[in-house]
Formats: C-alpha cells, sequence, structure tokens
C-alpha cells in the first residue's frame, strides 16, 4: 500500500530515490541516508521516495513512499510497484522539486525519470552496483529478462544530466553496459570517520575486551550481504587451510540468501569452531566495535563496485584483504594501505598465515588504510551540495 504524504508547498526540495531504505540496511541505503542527513544539517530539505516498508523507521525528514511487495527470501528488501500506486504520479508532480538524484535505476528511478519530465529539472544518477550479476541471479530461471531489464538501466542512466560513479574504475563496469555518456566520480563517505581521536592500538585492545574476545586471537572479519557473488565461498575455503590455527577466529556481519548455507558449509568443512554468524546488526556503534577488534578484513568480491565496508573497517584500523584486479581494488596500495590475493583460497590462506607473523606491519597498514582511504559523510556531502549548485546553475531547464 501507499502512505500519505503531505508534501510541503513552497519548498525546493532535494529529491533524494533509491528502492531501500531502512530497515533495508546495505552500502547505498547508508549512502542515501548520509546524504539526506547532511543536506539538512546544511539548511536544505531532503525528501526520500521509496518503496513502503511495513516497518517504520522515524527520520527527521520527509519519505514519500509508493506501492511495493516482498521479495521471497531477500526480507526485509521490496519490489517497488509505483504503477499499482494510484496516488504517487500525482503526489510528484505536485512536490516542489529544485534538483533529483537517484541511486537506483529500478523503481524509483523511473519516477525520477518521471519528475525531471514533467518539472523540468536536473537529474543525477548514480551507478552503485554490478546490475547485471543481480539479474542474473534473480532471473537463473528466466535469463531472457536480463537483456531486456538491462536495456532499461541504460535507457535510466542516458535520461540523466549527470552520471556518478562512486571511483573510477567503475568505469570500465558501465562502459560494458553501454553507457557512453561523461562521467563524474564522487565518493562515498564514512560515519565512522571521527570515532577513534586517542591511539589506535589502544582503542581496538579494547574494542577487543568490550567484545569479549580473547586479545591474543587474531580475528578476521567480513561484513556484508550474505550471497555467494561476493566470494564468501573462498573465505571459508580459505579458511579450511587454516583450521590448525588454534588462536585464529573468524567473524560474519550480515543476512542473505546464503545465510543458512554458509553456515552448514562452515560446519561441514570443520571450521564451525573458527567462525561465528552473528547475523544482521543495525547497532552502528556495536558494528564499529567489531570492525576495530578485527585485525583484518576480508572482502574476495569480484561483484563490488566500491565497498562501504572496506572503508569503514579503515576507518577503524583494520586493513583489508581484496582481489587482484577487482573493481574494489582500485584504492589498494598492495602492502601500504591494504593487501592483494589471488581469488585462489591457497594464496589467501597463506597471506593470512605471513599477517598473523608480522602484527605491527598489520598495524601500519591499518593507519596508512585510515590515513588514505577515509573521508567523512559531512565532507562527502558538502562536495555534493556544490555539485548540485552548479548543476542547478548550468541547467538547460533554467529560465
Amino acid at each position: 500500500m501507499g502512505a500519505i504524504f503531505n508534501y510541503p508547498k513552497g519548498k525546493n526540495l532535494y529529491g533524494i530515490f533509491n528502492d531501500s531504505f531502512p530497515p533495508i540496511i546495505d552500502g547505498v541505503t547508508l549512502t542515501v541516508e548520509n546524504y539526506a542527513h547532511w543536506i539538512s544539517k546544511s539548511g536544505r530539505t531532503p525528501c526520500i521516495v521509496t518503496p513502503w516498508n511495513p516497518e517504520k523507521v522515524a527520520v527527521p525528514y520527509d519519505v514519500m513512499r509508493f506501492v511495493s511487495l516482498p521479495i521471497h527470501n531477500r526480507h526485509p528488501y521490496r519490489y517497488g510497484y509505483p504503477k499499482l500506486d494510484p496516488f504517487i504520479w500525482s503526489r510528484l508532480r505536485k512536490t516542489n522539486f529544485k534538483i533529483l538524484h537517484s541511486h537506483c535505476p529500478f523503481s524509483s528511478g523511473r519516477l525520477a525519470v518521471y519528475v525531471k519530465k514533467h518539472q523540468h529539472i536536473p537529474l543525477i544518477g548514480t551507478f552503485h552496483s554490478k546490475y547485471r550479476d543481480d539479474l542474473k541471479h534473480s532471473f537463473k530461471h528466466m535469463p531472457f529478462c536480463v537483456p531486456i531489464i538491462m536495456k532499461r538501466i541504460l535507457n535510466f542512466f542516458n535520461a540523466c544530466d549527470q552520471v556518478w560513479i562512486p571511483q573510477a574504475y567503475v568505469e570500465e563496469t558501465v562502459r560494458e553496459y553501454g553507457y557512453k555518456g561523461p562521467l563524474t566520480v564522487v565518493e562515498n563517505g564514512n560515519d565512522f570517520a571521527s570515532i577513534i581521536i586517542d591511539n589506535m592500538n589502544d582503542y581496538k585492545k579494547d574494542a577487543k575486551i568490550k567484545l569479549g574476545f580473547n586479545p591474543e586471537n587474531f580475528q578476521l572479519l567480513f561484513v556484508g550481504q550474505h550471497i555467494w557473488e561476493k566470494g564468501l565461498a573462498t573465505i571459508l575455503d580459505s579458511l579450511e587451510l587454516l583450521k590448525d590455527l588454534p588462536n585464529l577466529k573468524m567473524n560474519f556481519i550480515g543476512n542473505g540468501y546464503a545465510f543458512d548455507d554458509l553456515e552448514k558449509l562452515a560446519k561441514a568443512k570443520g571450521i564451525d569452531h573458527i567462525v561465528t554468524f552473528n547475523g544482521l546488526l543495525t547497532d552502528r556503534k556495536k558494528l564499529s566495535d567489531y570492525y576495530a577488534a578485527s585485525d583484518l578484513f576480508l572482502f574476495p568480491s569480484l561483484y563490488d563496485n566500491a565497498p562501504l565496508v572496506v572503508r569503514e573497517a579503515a576507518a577503524m584500523g583494520t586493513p583489508s584483504i581484496l582481489l587482484e584486479d577487482s573493481t574494489a581494488s582500485e584504492v589498494i596500495n598492495d602492502g601500504h594501505n591494504g593487501f592483494l590475493a589471488s581469488k585462489d583460497p591457497k594464496a589467501i590462506a597463506s597471506l593470512i598465515r605471513k599477517l598473523m607473523k608480522d602484527l605491527s606491519y598489520v598495524r601500519r597498514t591499518g593507519i596508512n588504510a585510515r590515513n588514505s582511504l577515509v573521508r567523512s559523510w559531512e565532507d562527502v556531502v558538502g562536495e555534493v551540495i556544490d555539485r548540485y549548485d552548479s548543476v542547478i546553475r548550468n541547467s538547460r531547464y533554467t529560465s
């Protein structure tokens, strides 16, 4: 069902469109939340446009919701169905937007294009994900749907006045999808950027004690959706080669369709004494403690473009292991602010063994990661607002 929305007349709203919003927690949701928060702090008025969700989360700004249905095995994600919503179209036409920014090319993105055409205002689209990989999983029994939807995605980005990407390496994927227009790199921020203000090593030791970890253990961490595309099987295969190490521990945080199978696989490999599956953690402060209490963050994903979790780990002084030649690894200088390995579990396991013997090297790399990969959301959205102002000034729609 749709939600009643009393649009604020006379206001120039900064429209932020996305198919996910709390209670859904993922990297794009966090981006949207921080955009809205810091736009509001700047004295401007944001408005989120997103599918309706029965689980309510109060926020101090306007949220316009439209009809949606649940996605099987992806709770709390939902499909947005604006065509089934008799009210969303008129509400959007009557809402006084100043600029539009869609972080998703699907239902919310199509609504953003609709508003652009009716109100004659500029639209920015950010390319966050490898959409083709998502579609191949979602439509594995109907593969003929993938090229049809990919064409719609390309149509969305072609309708935008500007297309932004979170890091330069993402251009390769965008071009592969067929987009030929100009691209602008606008980085993501980090809401953990200002947590550690004193000695980082002391903070990390305290975090281990706070979470009840044995200070002598070497802690590994993964945070994110529990889906096979993120290389989670590679993590378990690597840990299987390390199960002889008595002081090695691994925490998984998140949920996803592969959660139950991952638990079963860990048990089958005889590594359930090493691995703990914590499920989804919505308490951001506690999540920051897990990052701080960890020695290495494992992210062997070829699926992700510019994962926020790698920068979140860096903010807490924890360097990451990523895959060589992955899009996500663009920001990593191997051995300086993180570590790179091939997708071979033997290579990852060998690297972990090596790093466990040189903790001072791991700590230095964590400090370098923090210094080179971390920007606050306040800083990033300040840049975004400047870009918005420039787009508005130079818009072809400006009379």
